[in-house]
This record gives structure tokens, sequence and C-alpha cells, in this order.
């Protein structure tokens, strides 16, 4: 067994000395990555600008690098820079590709010259169906050339863009773009999914008819060419805009109603990125990046980003393991990646198989591999340096679609050590504290905070005015903070590491995490209790061990049946359909149990934190405000079998 911080890669001086971040280090006078996380968070005037300087990025930064604000909501870095997202992207030029796009049907690219000219002839496009500053632009897509157009055209025009991927349902689309009112779809027929195509049609009319403010839909395969056909040859517009203007829609995982709209700034998200791509994973112009994603996940906007830093990006759609285990590998040797991105449970998964993509691959051009989506355990860090590449960097990174960017990543100049993410992001005031609001020590569990501003926090949720929901969501969990100002509480349980690291030990709210994807309960009750014979449900997440002593998350449906009902193969295949198809295949439970009632507040509130425990083995808090906590242990009895 791997002990967790055993020591497993440190680079070479001669590679240490090679990296962006030693260079930058060096520039500001830092000897080593501790002393540079030291200056980023204790002087943001002159860290923050140095980063721009340093990842290239144009424009006008402006006279001030933060206005901290009343509060930590409040505070504005470059609150008078002007930049164009577009403007980075597209000053690359020549005919090395800019996109590689790999699907089970076949792979395609785009040069960088193609490229502007695309996004040059969508903006103009969207221009025509009268798409400007504001607006928002929607992508019911694959993860493929057609998204990036779309995304770049729409940030051409100061639109806001918004995307998820075509598995998801009418439902789970519907509660996200309906919220914020497109006036343009891009949408899709179908997908290829582990070698069969689905039929998506139905759903994409259903999305439609949801969706009253949508002056067009344009689906690939049919109008993509006839609309952008007769703009060719517009060039794209690069205006420059705030730091501040809204680019994108993400969204929360849906856990407790409705997913939030969480709306992100062009400057904020291009800046961490900037910071992130070239400086924490060492990518430069020229690069290959590939990271596994869909357009629902908010890495799919990391991926993106990278091609303001000149890289090249390769996008993947489709099941990376199909038709076998060396798909994504045979893409890293063919198309030369320098940087490969993937899900903790994709290595899971390439163990238990024991297929090893060392004995099969050259894997020359890999220097980093970067996980992220769940914890990867220590095991696992030992069998990548094992079985993938002995001499590569393992960055293990977290963050979320809260801040679209990350808390902990990588640090080229820096050991590995099993079952650690490396360091704290530059710039990020990381910390791990108590319920109490005291800061601990290397080993001791707690909430994962950050207590100074950084650049990409939201501007806010999407319809929430005032902004309550907003500051509810992050900052009130600690309100005292700072004598008031407010630190950023993230939902992570975490602790310190004896080097500096971080481990990040899961959710410390409702989210389940089957497989490292984040999956909200609200979705499945929504399509579970449309069902005739339930009558009513609770879903959360049991903790399931694997081989390998690492854990993971199994969605767990309680179902309260209508009398003379019974839970037979049929009710769970239509529980499992229906579930499927309104939201999407990952949130299809893996266990179905009936039980006679559940378990909830005095005020009627359904508990599902207390059943987790309950279930997980952990103590129960607050039993006292249960209406009747005798329903909670013959529920955990059910799941458990006792």
């Amino acid at each position: 067994m791997t002990e967790l911080g055993e020591l497993l890669w440190t680079p070479s001086p001669e590679r240490v000395a090679a990296t962006n971040m030693a260079r930058f280090a060096e520039r500001l006078g830092c000897d080593g990555y501790e002393a540079l996380h030291d200056l980023s968070v204790s002087e943001p005037d002159r860290f923050w600008p140095a980063v721009w300087d340093e990842c290239g990025l144009v424009g006008d930064p402006g006279s001030t690098v933060l206005d901290p604000g009343a509060s930590m909501p409040e505070a504005r870095f470059f609150p008078d820079a002007r930049l164009s997202v577009v403007e980075h992207v597209l000053r690359r030029t020549g005919s090395e590709p800019a996109v590689i796009a790999e699907s089970e049907t076949g792979s395609r690219s785009m040069s960088w010259d193609h490229l502007a000219i695309e996004v040059g002839a969508m903006a103009a496009a969207l221009a025509e169906v009268g798409v400007g500053e504001g607006d928002r632009v929607a992508a019911w897509l694959p993860n493929g050339i057609e998204a990036v157009v779309a995304m770049l055209g729409a940030a051409a025009l100061g639109a806001v863009f918004s995307s998820t991927s075509p598995d998801f349902g009418a439902a789970g689309v519907l509660d996200r773009f309906g919220q914020i009112e497109p006036v343009v779809l891009f949408a899709v027929d179908g997908y290829d999914y582990g070698g069969v195509h689905h039929d998506r049609r139905d759903v994409r009319a259903e999305i439609e008819a949801g969706l009253p403010t949508l002056r067009r839909t344009v689906v690939l395969g049919h109008d993509w060419a006839s609309f952008l056909e007769p703009h060719r040859g517009t060039p794209a517009p690069l205006v420059r805009r705030s730091f501040d203007h809204p680019w994108y829609v993400l969204y929360s995982s849906g856990t407790t109603g409705t997913p939030k709209c969480i709306v992100h700034a062009t400057g904020r998200v291009l800046l961490q990125h900037a910071k992130e791509h070239q400086l924490h994973t060492d990518l430069s112009a020229g690069d290959r990046l590939l990271y596994v994603t869909t357009c629902g996940w908010m890495m799919w906007n990391w991926l993106v980003s990278a091609l303001a830093s000149g890289v090249t990006i390769v996008t993947v759609d489709g099941n990376v393991a199909h038709p076998g285990p060396s798909r994504l590998w045979d893409l890293v040797d063919r198309h030369g990646v320098d940087v490969l991105g993937v899900g903790a449970k994709y290595l899971d998964a390439l163990a238990h198989q024991g297929y090893a993509p060392a004995e099969h691959h050259d894997l020359s051009s890999l220097r980093t591999l970067a996980s992220t989506g769940s914890p990867l355990s220590p095991e696992r860090f030992a069998w990548v340096h094992e079985h993938v590449k002995a001499d590569v960097h393992l960055a293990s990174i977290s963050g979320g679609t809260d801040l679209c960017a990350c808390f902990v990543l990588g640090d080229p100049t820096s050991s590995v050590h099993a079952g650690e993410i490396q360091r704290p992001g530059l710039g990020m005031a990381v910390d791990v504290w108590s319920e109490a609001g005291e800061p601990l020590g290397p080993g001791q569990r707690g909430e994962l905070v950050c207590t100074r501003p950084f650049p990409s926090q939201p501007l806010g949720f999407w319809g929430d005015d005032d902004g309550s929901r907003y500051r509810a969501a992050y900052y009130d969990r600690y309100p005292d903070a700072g004598d008031g100002y407010g630190v950023w509480h993230h939902g992570d349980f975490a602790s310190w590491t004896e080097h500096g690291g971080v481990v990040i030990h899961g959710r410390s709210d409702t989210t389940l995490n089957p497989g490292g994807i984040r999956i909200g309960t609200a979705e499945i009750y929504r399509a579970v209790e449309g069902l005739p014979g339930i009558a009513e449900s609770l879903v959360f997440g049991e903790e399931v061990t694997d081989d390998d002593g690492g854990t993971d998350v199994r969605i767990v449906l309680l179902v309260v049946l209508d009398a003379g009902v019974e839970l037979d193969d049929e009710l769970r295949a239509r529980i499992a359909g229906t579930v499927r198809s309104s939201c999407s295949p990952r949130h299809v439970p893996r266990r179905i149990v009936a039980v006679a009632d559940l378990p909830r507040t005095r005020s009627g509130k359904l508990v599902e934190l207390a059943v987790a425990d309950a279930v997980n083995g952990r103590e129960v808090r607050n039993t006292e405000a249960l209406l009747d906590p005798d329903v909670l242990w013959a529920v955990r009895d059910a799941v458990t079998d006792r």
C-alpha cells in the first residue's frame, strides 16, 4: 500500500530551471514556490500586474490593480482595464492547428487562420439575428470545433455564452437555459457515445418549445454551414470591453433546487486561466493540451481558454474508453499532447482493468498529467508513475464551477507526494478552518476557505439582483471574519500536509460525486416524483470502498410508494430510464430502496445530510430537529440491511 505523503517524483534541476514558474519567481526575486506564494497573497498590487505581463495579456490594464470594496464579494481587480478575449485568441496566426477535434466517428482540425475566418463569420451571423452585448447565446453541443466557434463568436459581440452537453435531458437543460432566456440556441439532433448513436430530435424540440425567447436555433449538420456561409470574409470585431464584462454563465449542480446561474467575467476568468495554464501547468505557445470534458463542465471553459496562450487544444467527444482503453493514449501519441487532463475515476478504471498505458504507447510528448473531479488516492498516484510514465508531472487539481478555476493545483517546480495536491494556487489565500473559524494545522480536517479576494470571484448569480443568494452561498458561513470583510467558504473538507500541500476529503454539502461527477439531487427528484406510484423520494450518496482502499460515492434513491405498488424490476427500469432521459446517464441511481417513510425536520424538510451520515457511519448531528428520529434509523437499516 502506498502511504499518504510518500515522495513519488521530484523534477530535475534542469527541468525546474526551464519552467515558466521558475522564470517568473526569479523575476519577482523569490526563492522557491513558498516565497512566491507568500508574495502573491500579501502584495496583490505587485503580483497581478506581473502575471498580466508574464502571461502576455494585451489591452489596457488601467492604473488600479485592486479595489477591495467594503467586503470581499465587492472586491474588484483591474476596475479600469479593457481587453478582448477574442483578440487574445486570434492574435496567433498560421496553418498550424488551433483546435483538433476527435469524435467516435472521425478526426478534424482547424488552423489558427481558419479559426479567425469562422469566428468572424459567426459574429456577423449572430449580429444579423440581433445578438448584441449582454444577450445570451446557449449551446447544447458536443465537445468539438463548433462549440469553440460559437463561444468566440458570441464573445466578439459581448454576448454571454452558456453551454451544456447533449446527454442532458430537456428538463435539465430548461432548468439551466430557461433562467437566462437565450436568444440563440446551438443544438444537435443526436450524439454518439460508446458506439451507439442517440437520437435527440424530440428532446431538442422540447427544449426549443421551452425557450420562448429564442430568435434562432442553429442545428449542427443541418443549417450550421448556411448560417455562416454568407458572412465568411467578415473579420471578427476585437472590441475591448471591461475586465468585468460578463463572459459565461455556468451552473451549480442543483442540489437544493433549480441550479444557480453563476455569472463569470471576461478578464476575471482570462487572467486566472492564463496564470494556471502558463505557470502552474507550464504551457507555452505551440504546446498541445487535451482535457477530457464535456461542454457541461467548467473544465471545458478552462480548456478553451488555453487558446489565448497560443496553445493548441485537443477536444474529445464520446467515450474515451471506446472501443478500448487505448483510445485516449493513442490520441496523446498521435497529436503529441504535452498536457493531458482526466478525471480521477478514469485512472481508477484503467487500473482495475489492468491496462498499463506505458506498455502500449510511447508517450514521449507527455510532460504533465492533470487529474480532477474527485480526490486521487495515494495508490493511484503511485500507479500513474509506475504504469503511465515515471517522469511525468502528476498534477491533482481542485477548484470548481463557482470560481471557474482552481484553489489548489500543480507546481512544476516542486515534488509530488502520494495523495496530495501540491500547492495552493498563486494569488489564492487558501486556508483550512475549523467550524469556529480558527486556522488548522497539517493533518487537521476542516473547511476550505480563501481569506482574501481573487480575480475569478463570480460577478454573482443571474437574477439575484440584490446579491443575497450569492453572499449566502459563499460568504455567510464566517460572517465575522476579517472584521466583517468576509472570507470565501468553498464547501470542501480539506487538510494541509507537512509538505505544504492539500488533501481534499470530499464535499461538505450534499452534492453527490459519483465517479467524480458533481450531481444535484433536486434534478433527480424532479424526474422521479412525477412517475405514477411514487409518493416521495430522497437521494443521497453512499460511500463505497474500491479495491485500492480509495472511496467513491454511489447514488442511492429512497422511494416511498403508493399503496399497492411494489418496487419490482419494471418500476426500477422505469425510474432509471426516466432519470436518464430527464437528467443524464450520470444521474441514474446505483441503488433504489423502498422505505415506509422518509426522515424530515419538524418543519417538513427532508434531511439528506442526516441520511448520508447515518448510512455512512458518521455521527448524526442535531437529531432533535427531526420530527421522528426513528424514521432515520429505519432508513439506515433498510439501506445497510441491518
